[in-house]
């Protein structure tokens, strides 16, 4: 069995050292980034199994990072942060941390909640994966191609996807993806989703003009299903 992998996001050297070393006491590997911009980039290129997230990092606010990274990866991210006010843990699990460590700490309690990220994400079970007729979305990856061949999509295309692949073969409402992906103050705003969509079909469909993957529901919203061939 391979050993989880931990990304450690922390700007203090010394902290990071010795949560490297108790991290790694516990069976797991460790990969450190003590910006925000080399958080981004590890957590791209390495796909761990949990980060450990220090909110007060020099180049980016800690919580921005959370944010961007619940648009793509389910990752279990513990945050430990010298920020105690309840507002800011409060705003750090609406954003998507699954749990929140106030410094000082008692290293066996962050342990506990270590090992209970690990497990709960061993129960979550793989990421979603959408294929069909050559086209293949790895959601998780961000990733899509065609025939093997890789399709270039912008951040907004890849959000509404997203949204379309975690309920493959289900309605996913107008409203729902607009909250998701533009906020709640654009949840009347369909024209935004009608222009993505299109973008979507250019990209994604054999033939954007006669769909066969992302299907819409009249007056309901959209479905993401497998080529007809494969449906029956």
């Amino acid at each position: 069995m391979t050993e989880p992998l931990v990304l450690l996001v922390e700007d203090d050297a010394g902290v990071r050292r010795v949560l490297r070393t108790t991290i790694e006491a516990q069976g797991c590997r460790v990969i450190e980034a003590a910006t925000g911009a080399d958080a981004l980039r590890r957590m791209t290129a390495e796909r761990p199994d949990l980060v450990l997230l220090d909110l007060g990092l020099p180049d980016r606010d800690g919580l921005e990072l959370i944010r961007e990274w619940r648009g793509w990866t389910a990752v279990p991210i513990l945050v430990l942060s010298a920020r105690g006010d309840e507002a800011t843990k409060i705003r750090a699990l609406d954003l998507g941390a699954d749990d929140y460590v106030t410094k000082p700490f008692a290293g066996g309690e962050l342990l506990a909640r270590l090992r209970a990220a690990l497990r709960r994400n061993e129960r979550r079970g793989a990421p979603p994966v959408f294929e069909s007729e050559g086209l293949r979305i790895d959601a998780a990856a961000r990733l899509a191609t065609i025939k093997g061949q890789p399709v270039k999509l912008s951040r907004r295309e890849w959000d509404v996807l997203r949204l379309l692949v975690l309920d493959a073969g289900k309605v996913v409402g107008h409203r729902q993806i607009l909250e998701k992906v533009w906020g709640p103050a654009q949840a009347e705003q369909s024209q935004y989703l009608w222009v993505y969509i299109g973008h979507l079909r250019e990209k994604l469909e054999p033939d954007p003009a006669r769909p066969r993957f992302i299907l819409t529901e009249p007056g309901i919203g959209y479905r993401l299903v497998r080529g007809e061939d494969e449906q029956g």
